[in-house]
């Protein structure tokens, strides 16, 4: 019996050791990780700034990025004819479109261009003697009316007052005398259509009419004046009137 108390005894004797030991491990470990806590804290106080221009270098881009991919991503749910009109939109706004190559001479003394404008043979189809706002807003019908299958060409632009003079001396053209017609300020064109490398100027011609009726609604959607509608039809010319441009008749 004796025997078992002093082994009961030993056992609980180092038992009691093992958790003294245990207990001044853990407070050693404590101190220490109090100590480099705070030597960490020191360290990250001293070099703030630059900590924070690593994280702005990680973070922002990884933001801009994840952004970006919502917004894609946001978008492909919206309507193909929304998306197009959209890009086209934005296109249109932040860039100058581009006038098309000019036609060749030839093209305006075929048997038909001659039996319906003999006059043009003369005309002056230069894109930069238009207005500027006008010029964009024409390429934007052009290209509108591409997308309709209709390759639009300018015709006539702008007319120096002697022409216009003349136009109107021959009757059947325009009633507009000098000054009197935004061609004078490069307001006004003249344009008509492409069809297989050929202009196609005759109302007489089915596609052409009907080319000539989407012209006019894309021209009007667009702020333009269509002469399509006047009493003295002119199916082919737009103008955009400015107040105070032109003269009074």
């Amino acid at each position: 019996m004796q025997s078992l108390l002093n082994i009961l005894n030993k056992s609980f004797l180092t038992f009691r050791g093992g958790i003294t030991t245990v207990q001044q491990n853990a407070l050693s470990a404590s101190s220490d990780l109090k100590t480099g806590t705070l030597a960490g804290f020191n360290t990250a106080a001293t070099y703030r700034w630059w900590l924070m221009s690593a994280l702005l270098i990680v973070i922002v881009p990884a933001l801009v990025i994840v952004t970006f991919k919502y917004r894609v991503s946001a978008g492909s749910y919206a309507s193909t004819d929304d998306n197009k009109n959209e890009v086209i939109t934005a296109l249109l706004d932040g860039e100058r479109l581009v006038p098309p190559p000019p036609l060749p001479p030839e093209a305006f003394t075929t048997r038909e261009v001659l039996a319906e404008r003999p006059t043009l043979v003369d005309a002056s189809r230069d894109w930069s003697l238009l207005d500027s706002v006008f010029q964009q807003t024409l390429l934007k019908v052009f290209l509108r009316m591409r997308e309709q299958g209709y390759e639009m060409a300018l015709i006539e632009g702008y007319r120096s007052p002697d022409r216009q003079n003349k136009l109107a001396a021959l009757g059947g053209v325009t009633n507009a005398k000098a000054f009197q017609s935004y061609h004078q300020y490069g307001l006004a064109a003249d344009c008509a259509f492409l069809r297989n490398g050929h202009l196609v100027i005759s109302e007489r011609d089915p596609w052409a009419m009907r080319g000539y009726q989407l012209y006019g609604q894309e021209a009007e959607a667009a702020g333009l004046t269509w002469g399509g509608r006047w009493k003295l039809m002119d199916f082919g010319h737009v103008e955009l009137r400015r107040a105070g441009a032109r003269q009074s008749n």
